[in-house]
């Protein structure tokens, strides 16, 4: 079946299924505006067929997605023309998988990072194997935790969510399941018993149910209760103040503010109001404030000085403008929200 998408992506229609296979392992499966066009039709044309009752979505070699094509966009934005329109495609696509109205089952076996969580954990299925590892680590390199992330983080209990933009840190299947990020957990070897009987019955709900693993929670009590604490403060001034409070005879509040402090500050104060604002607005007022904030971080310094450190001149040390938390003043932030006029997302 052909939607586009050239060798990047695959489509076929297998049974009673749908089935979408990444196809750039070379690449960590980084999600392309060609791969999110072909999606996109395919969505389309499968959700009103009726020989169709399930879409599931993979991906071959060792990463599910390990985010979008960071280089390109890089590249893009220096030469002065940031791909505003693939981000534009890329959300209408994850608004579109959050409102999908057939089962759409991501089986994530590997890393999902970035791009990879907008077409994976929007669905009605998130199913990991032990293999699995989910972060959105954007913070990291002077962007935001963007594709639907101030939908999907601020619905996880014990300020989990909030934990995970600003840290950027890497969590298991056991986490992700406990959290109510996966729905399901399966073992790896089972994944082609389970595509098998899917394409078969086109029933995941029934299909599950007899290959469902518990995966058991990695993060152990005494640190969740310090999330909780640290992370539901209510401005990200008293989150580090918290932090800062504890991390002289705690080892995990020593290690997160360390962690903390090599983030973006105008990335950090982004995603903290961002995620607080996601708690009350729907997934395509989400994606519309993420749009909003997207446009002004192409136009500015930390996520090329981000990409620069961490890709160009691999492992050298970002120097993000403003350098501190309390250089990054309300009105930044503010700006970073505010409507685009005519140039808003159009969903």
């Amino acid at each position: 079946m052909d939607f586009g998408g050239g060798d990047e992506i695959r489509f076929e229609h297998l049974g009673r299924a749908g089935v979408v296979t990444l196809t750039r392992p070379h690449a960590l499966n980084a999600v392309t505006h060609r791969m999110v066009k072909a999606l996109d039709a395919a969505l389309s044309a499968w959700e009103t067929d009726q020989g169709v009752d399930v879409v599931v979505v993979k991906a071959e070699g060792r990463a599910f997605s390990a985010g979008g094509d960071i280089l390109h966009i890089y590249e893009a934005g220096r030469a002065g023309k940031p791909p505003v329109d693939f981000f534009a495609d890329e959300y209408r696509l994850n608004a579109r998988i959050n409102s999908f109205r057939k089962p759409y089952v991501a089986l994530i076996d590997g890393i999902v990072m970035g791009g990879g969580v907008g077409i994976s954990f929007h669905g009605s299925h998130r199913v990991m194997t032990e293999n699995a590892q989910f972060a959105m680590p954007e913070v990291g390199i002077g962007f935001f935790p963007d594709v639907g992330a101030s939908h999907l983080l601020p619905d996880l209990g014990g300020s989990f969510g909030m934990y995970l933009a600003l840290t950027g840190n890497r969590i298991r299947y056991g986490d992700a399941l406990w959290s109510g990020l996966a729905t399901h957990t399966i073992k790896a070897e089972d994944q082609g018993g389970f595509l098998d009987r899917l394409t078969l019955t086109g029933d995941p709900e029934a299909v599950l149910r007899g290959f469902f693993v518990q995966a058991r929670r990695e993060t152990d009590r005494q640190t969740l209760e310090a999330i909780v604490r640290h992370f539901s403060q209510p401005s990200l001034k008293a989150v580090i103040d918290s932090l800062e409070r504890a991390a002289g005879d705690d080892e995990f509040a020593a290690k997160t503010l360390a962690t903390v402090r090599t983030r973006s500050p105008t990335s950090l104060r982004v995603a903290w109001r961002q995620i607080s604002a996601g708690l009350t607005l729907s997934m395509d007022d989400c994606m519309k404030m993420e749009f909003r904030i997207l446009n002004r971080m192409l136009a500015g310094h930390d996520f090329y000085e981000g990409i620069r450190a961490a890709i160009i001149d691999k492992g050298s040390k970002p120097q993000w403008r403003p350098a501190s938390l309390g250089a990054v003043s309300e009105a930044d932030v503010g700006a970073y929200f505010a409507s685009l006029g005519e140039r808003e997302l159009d969903l």
